[in-house]
């Protein structure tokens, strides 16, 4: 895990650092503001909104995951200072792109906007006329080529700039349906056991016709290899959540992969203001919270995290297990959300409770505790919790359940 101080060193391309917190020159009144900002006020007793344990995932309902201190750090030395938005996201670019190995990148507006400017991008080119008429594609190649099993709605951040839907099965049918209209192939890598074809296949489909190809990675962080591994395997474009795994800030996302795509993606974005991409904009204080995520998760023990999350899955198997008529299946997502996970069932003759009594007695006790899964079954993650929060929840679920039992 790296600290501040040394992070700050090593952003010395970044033209706002200086001093070893990076602030050269705080004057008396911002310094007041900081030390201001410090004494917390409980914003969301005021308002009325309970706060959970989130023993769910890192659902955008449920405002995604929390920042680590270094994150927050980041994002509060942003306020400090002015700089150029552009010459801000061409250096924080280029870090991002050495750190993960690949052409470039940028930070977006979440990985939708990252989807829509990419396929923005990829309309228009660096073609500024084009550019204005979004989502105006008249003459324009405009169709985008995925497979029926990775269409569940995502995709609309693709046809909100223009880009129009071609649905097809196999690798024949991606062929087959190959024109001069064609503007790219489209795949979601959550959906990957629903696709009749698979990563380097439909890699290979692209470059065999010369169309740039674009993956959604948005919640497949873990495992870190993730970063990495779709730019190298050739996919042109790749877009990343930021604020899931890798616990940047929830809003922003990355976007990585060839540079000629990504710096057309660009012209879409603020500070340019006429563009379909005026809305998605990212602030400054979400580019260096999104790149000190990056840094922190791209430094961290990972095979020590993975033992902690299967520690706390087990302490709530076994909680449950103890009662008589429950049993628990442990198990790894392939793709998205790829962390240790805990189904509990049980049997409603010897525990007259049912899947939604107990989540909702969960949500309403103290505290709150949300859970994920359907009628039948529990679900449960532990990676969005605080160490010691897997106590707590696997004591309210056997009180619950025990309470229940014949």
């Amino acid at each position: 895990m790296i600290n501040r101080r040394k992070l700050l060193k090593g952003l010395t391309a970044l033209p706002f650092i200086g001093s070893a917190f990076g602030i050269e020159k705080l004057n008396a009144s911002n310094r007041s503001l900081l030390i201001s900002n410090q004494v917390q006020r409980d914003f969301f007793k005021e308002l009325g909104i309970r706060t959970f344990i989130n023993a769910a995932g890192t659902y955008t309902s449920m405002t995604g995951s929390l920042m680590p201190e270094q994150v927050i750090d980041a994002i509060r030395y942003g306020t400090s200072e002015y700089v150029n938005l552009d010459e801000l996201q061409d250096k924080v670019g280029e870090r991002i792109a050495e750190l993960l190995e690949c052409e470039y990148a940028t930070v977006t507006s979440g990985a939708f906007g990252a989807m829509s400017i990419g396929m923005a991008g990829i309309l228009c080119g660096m073609d500024t006329e084009k550019v204005s008429k979004l989502p105006n594609t008249q003459g324009m190649k405009n169709e985008v080529i995925l497979q029926e099993g990775h269409n569940i709605g995502y995709s609309q951040a693709l046809t909100n700039v223009g880009a129009k839907l071609v649905f097809v099965k196999t690798a024949k049918d991606i062929e087959k349906a190959i024109n001069k209209n064609t503007a790219m192939l489209w795949y979601l890598n959550a959906n990957t056991e629903n696709g009749n074809v698979k990563w380097e296949a439909f890699v290979a489909l692209g470059k065999k016709y010369n169309i740039p190809t674009f993956i959604d990675c948005a919640a497949d962080v873990p495992p870190v290899e993730n970063l990495f591994r779709f730019t190298k395997m050739g996919f042109d474009l790749v877009a990343f959540s930021g604020g899931k795994g890798i616990r940047g800030p929830q809003s922003a996302g990355l976007l990585l992969g060839k540079r000629k795509y990504i710096e057309a993606a660009r012209l879409h974005t603020p500070p340019r203001g006429t563009t379909i991409g005026r809305g998605m904009k990212v602030n400054k204080e979400e580019v260096l919270g999104m790149l000190v995520a990056l840094e922190l998760y791209l430094n961290k023990d990972h095979n020590h995290e993975w033992k902690l999350w299967e520690s706390q899955i087990k302490w709530i198997s076994d909680s449950a297990l103890a009662v008589t008529g429950v049993e628990t299946e442990i198990h790894v997502p392939p793709h998205a959300n790829h962390v240790p996970s805990l189904r509990v069932r049980w049997d409603q003759k010897k525990v007259k409770v049912t899947v939604e009594e107990l989540r909702k007695q969960l949500r309403e006790g103290h505290p709150s505790i949300e859970t994920v899964g359907d009628k039948e079954h529990l679900g449960i993650t532990t990676w969005m919790m605080t160490p010691g929060q897997e106590r707590i929840v696997a004591k309210r679920i056997y009180q619950i359940l025990k309470a229940g039992a014949v």
